[in-house]
């Protein structure tokens, strides 16, 4: 009986356990169609790019640069214009007085002594002539001194001879003056500017106009303090006039030292740095603007490396070397003269080397 009840409940026991297995797989089978029927509805996924065509960035490389030799070149500049080789500001002496009237007008052809401008002087003309009245007088009291001359003390009679001439000359001087208020021109020229109206007043040295003999031009510019101990005589220059371009020539002139103090007369042509240009077109005309480039030192077959390449650290100049290996190694070397691009190596490297810049 026991054996019966046994084999009957296995039997329950197996039947219980295929049904939970039933009802599991259909519980997974349902929601596998749901999952199904989910992703159905979900948007597709989109396809994983290719990324093989898409170039990463380098890391920039310093460029390399080659030693080479060239002739090296030190320059200083300066602007200027065309000037003649002969040409005078004119000015009076005079100081203090007013125009009293001017002659000419700019552009105006001149002669040697011809009036240029005159100053109003109308007052010095009173006091001469009061003074040559004067003079008189003292003329007929030195001729009553000189009849009595054996009568006379000597140094009475020398005293009254040292007031006649003192008179005299004083009188020559006032007349000097007075001619000192007509200016005019030394040499043939033309009137290239006049600074002055009628009415104007001007003291000594004023500028008053400027003739210029236009037969032979010049090439004058202003040089800096620190470049006019660079510049002598005889060294070449190149000449840059717009329209006309680049020319060739010679310093003939180097500026005079600033005269510290003192009445300096204006527009003298000792003013200026001058070049000779030979080629020099005639359709350059006086007053046309142009720089100039002095040659101070020039050397052959230089050794040079641009600026960007040297590298200095405390008291230490030195650039990087690149091997023809691809490895890099300091160099210490010894400079020469600058340019703005260039720099002379006088000792550390050859040429054909490769330096690296910065």
């Amino acid at each position: 009986m026991f054996m019966k009840w046994w084999t009957g409940f296995l039997s329950r026991t197996r039947s219980v356990r295929r049904n939970a297995e039933r009802a599991a797989k259909g519980a997974a089978i349902a929601l596998l169609a749901v999952a199904l029927a989910g992703c159905a509805l979900l948007p597709d996924e989109p396809e994983e790019e290719d990324l093989s065509d898409i170039q990463l960035p380098q890391i920039s490389k310093k460029p390399e640069y080659e030693v080479t030799t060239k002739t090296l070149e030190t320059k200083v500049t300066a602007s200027g214009r065309i000037l003649t080789a002969r040409e005078k500001t004119m000015y009076f002496t005079l100081d203090n007085k007013r125009v009293k009237k001017v002659y000419v007008q700019p552009g105006q052809q001149v002669t040697a002594g011809q009036p240029l401008a005159e100053l109003d002087v109308d007052d010095m003309r009173q006091m001469l002539r009061e003074m040559q009245i004067n003079m008189r007088q003292l003329e007929l009291n030195m001729k009553e001194t000189l009849r009595k001359q054996d009568e006379m003390d000597p140094v009475e009679f020398e005293q009254a001879v040292l007031n006649f001439e003192k008179a005299r000359e004083e009188i020559a001087k006032f007349e000097a003056d007075i001619a000192k208020a007509m200016l005019t021109a030394e040499f043939d020229g033309v009137v290239v500017s006049v600074s002055v109206q009628e009415g104007d007043a001007v003291k000594a040295y004023d500028p008053v106009c400027v003739i210029a003999d236009p037969s032979r031009k010049v090439v004058a510019a202003t040089l800096t303090q620190s470049d006019l101990g660079k510049v002598t005589a005889g060294m070449e220059a190149v000449v840059d006039i717009a329209g006309v371009g680049k020319l060739t020539g010679k310093v003939t002139q180097v500026p005079a030292p600033r005269q510290q103090g003192g009445a300096n007369e204006p527009g003298r042509l000792d003013q200026y740095l001058l070049v000779d240009v030979p080629d020099l077109p005639d359709s350059v005309e006086r007053g046309t603007p142009l720089s100039v480039s002095v040659i101070v030192s020039r050397k052959e077959n230089a050794v040079v490396i641009p600026v960007s390449a040297l590298r200095t650290i405390g008291g230490r100049t030195y650039v990087q070397v690149a091997e023809a290996d691809g490895t890099k190694r300091e160099v210490d070397v010894l400079v020469g003269q600058q340019t703005a691009t260039e720099v002379e190596i006088l000792e550390g490297l050859t040429p054909g080397q490769k330096v690296v810049g910065r």
